[in-house]
C-alpha cells in the first residue's frame, strides 16, 4: 500500500540540508507500486501518481547532482535543474517499454544538468556540437587520471572518447581559459593616458550555425522517440531479438547465440529479424 503524500515544498531548496532530508524521508516504490502509478499516470493521466512518482525519486537527483559538484556551481541550482529533467521524465514514460523509471529518467536528468552546466560554467558557451559536449563532460574524468599535453596522451583520450586530437586539444584549450572582462574598470575611461578604443566589428562569428546544430539535436531525439514507439508493435521475442543484434551498446550478438537463448534455428532468428525490421521500417515511416 502506497503511503499518503508527504508535503515536500520546493521552498525548501533555499535549505539545501533541509530539502535533502526531505527528500530522503519520501520512501523508494516498489516495482508493483511504481508499476501501479506509471500506469495510472499513462493511461488516465493521474496527476497525483505522477507527484508521487516525482517525490519518490527525488534522490536520485540528489545523487546525480554531486556528480557535477567540481563545476563552481551551486548544488541546489543542479539539483533544481535535475528536477526538470525528471518530471520531463515522468511526463514521457511508457510503462510498456519493461524498464524501471528511473532507468528512463537518468538520461533526461543528467540532460537538464548537463545543458545548465554548459550556460552557466562560462560566459562564453565552450560546447555546442555533440562532440564537444562529450569532450567537455569526459575531458574532466580523464584529466585526474593521465597527465595532459603529452602527443600519446592527447591520441589516448581521443581513442577513448571517439573524437579526434584536434577536438582534445581545442576543448583542452577552451576548458582552460578564463573569461576576461574587455573593460575592467567601466569607470575608468583612460589607460596610461590614453582613451580606450575597444572595436567589436571583428566579433562576429561567420563559422557557427547555431540554428543547424539545434535542428541536428531536436531531429536525433525525434528519431529516437518514434524508434521507441515503433519498437512496442513487436512482441516480446522480436523485440529482444532487434535489441540484440542492433541495439545492444556492448556488441553484436550473434544469430546462433539468439536461437540457442529460444530453442530455435539460426535461421528462424534471421527470419524473425528479418520481418521485425520490415515492420520498424513502417512504422517509423508512416
Amino acid at each position: 500500500m502506497i503511503k499518503k503524500m508527504q508535503k515536500l515544498s520546493c521552498k525548501s531548496l533555499d535549505n539545501l540540508d533541509a530539502y535533502i532530508r526531505s527528500a530522503y524521508s519520501w520512501p523508494m516504490l516498489s516495482l508493483k507500486e511504481e508499476k501501479s502509478l506509471t500506469h495510472l499516470l499513462y493511461y488516465k493521466s493521474d496527476l497525483k501518481a505522477a507527484k508521487t512518482l516525482i517525490l519518490s525519486h527525488l534522490r536520485f537527483v540528489i545523487h546525480i547532482s554531486k556528480n557535477y559538484s567540481g563545476y563552481g556551481l551551486l548544488q541546489a541550482d543542479l539539483i533544481q535543474e535535475g528536477n526538470i529533467g525528471l518530471m520531463k521524465a515522468v511526463k514521457k514514460f511508457n510503462p510498456e517499454v519493461g524498464v524501471r523509471l528511473v532507468s528512463f529518467a537518468i538520461h533526461w536528468i543528467k540532460s537538464e544538468i548537463h545543458e545548465y552546466v554548459l550556460r552557466n560554467w562560462r560566459i562564453v558557451k565552450v560546447a555546442t556540437t555533440k562532440s564537444q559536449r562529450k569532450l567537455f563532460f569526459n575531458l574532466r574524468k580523464n584529466k585526474k587520471r593521465i597527465g595532459w599535453f603529452s602527443e600519446n596522451e592527447i591520441k589516448s583520450v581521443a581513442k577513448e572518447l571517439g573524437v579526434s586530437t584536434k577536438d582534445v586539444r581545442e576543448m583542452e584549450s577552451r576548458m582552460s581559459a578564463q573569461d576576461i572582462a574587455f573593460n575592467p574598470n567601466p569607470e575608468e575611461k583612460y589607460y596610461d593616458n590614453k582613451q580606450i578604443n575597444i572595436n567589436f566589428s571583428h566579433l562576429n562569428d561567420y563559422n557557427s550555425n547555431f540554428a543547424r546544430n539545434l535542428e541536428e539535436d531536436n531531429w536525433d531525439i525525434h528519431n529516437t522517440n518514434k524508434l521507441n514507439n515503433a519498437l512496442l508493435i513487436l512482441d516480446k521475442r522480436s523485440r529482444d531479438i532487434i535489441h540484440s543484434r542492433w541495439l545492444n551498446k556492448n556488441k553484436k550478438i550473434t544469430l546462433q547465440k539468439i536461437a540457442n537463448n529460444y530453442g530455435i534455428s539460426a535461421e528462424r532468428v534471421r527470419q524473425l529479424e528479418k520481418n521485425a525490421m520490415k515492420k520498424l521500417k513502417i512504422a517509423i515511416e508512416s
